[in-house]
């Protein structure tokens, strides 16, 4: 499986049989200056519909869109309802995390979540081997956090999103406020991971990304 860093919370997940699967694809403008989605794919979760999450448009190959849970191309998603903030959504509404599986391998992108997991969420998102999860602060949980959040997920390998980088101009911090005293971090200079389900490691690794586009 790969796993392909568009930008933002939006990601190409690849199959090792080709299936493609993109996440939250942006709107780009405003302070969302990510190049344009070209990319194609067969599947595309939203986590809400916010622009700069929920550009289903921008997205090739008349995919199918999975805003819940269902099960879609052979692949089951887990849609786990949750908020964009602290006030039960209020402020900026409902995110859903999404859980599925490809090649073995469990996945959760946490979206915009905007608040620290329950009990009840926590059990319903079960095993991790990949956790995507927002770090950035403000619009989502910050930095602190997405720690704690790491800290009862316990995944195998965890990719921050949802942070100011150069193209990326919202008020909120960079990575750097999430990594800081974090052991087992690798920076890479590519957008793209390859995984294999024999080869995770068997304590908590940080890959922190460039994004692609």
């Amino acid at each position: 499986m790969k796993i392909k860093w568009l930008g933002h919370a939006s990601f190409l997940i690849t199959s090792e049989g080709g299936l493609r699967i993109i996440t939250d694809p942006y709107t780009t403008g405003g302070d969302i200056n990510y190049g344009e989605i070209q990319e194609s794919a067969d599947i595309v979760a939203v986590s809400h519909e916010h622009a700069d999450h929920d550009n289903v448009a921008a997205v090739k190959g008349s995919p199918e869109v999975v805003k819940g849970s269902r099960k879609v191309k052979g692949m089951e998603f887990r849609g786990i309802p949750s908020y964009h903030d602290e006030a039960k959504g209020k402020q900026r509404g409902p995110n859903t995390i999404f859980c599925f599986t490809v090649d073995g391998i469990r996945l959760c992108h946490l979206g915009d979540l905007g608040h620290r997991l329950d009990d009840k969420q926590i059990k319903e998102i079960g095993e991790v081997d990949i956790l995507l999860i927002p770090v950035g602060g403000l619009f989502t949980i910050d930095a602190k956090a997405a720690g704690e959040v790491c800290d009862k997920l316990k995944p195998k390998v965890v990719i921050p999103i949802h942070y100011r980088t150069p193209k990326c101009g919202y008020p909120i911090a960079g990575v750097d406020s999430f990594l800081k005293g974090k052991k087992n971090v690798r920076q890479l200079d590519t957008a793209e991971v390859e995984f294999k389900k024999e080869n995770l490691p068997s304590t908590t690794e940080i890959i922190v990304l460039r994004y692609a586009l």
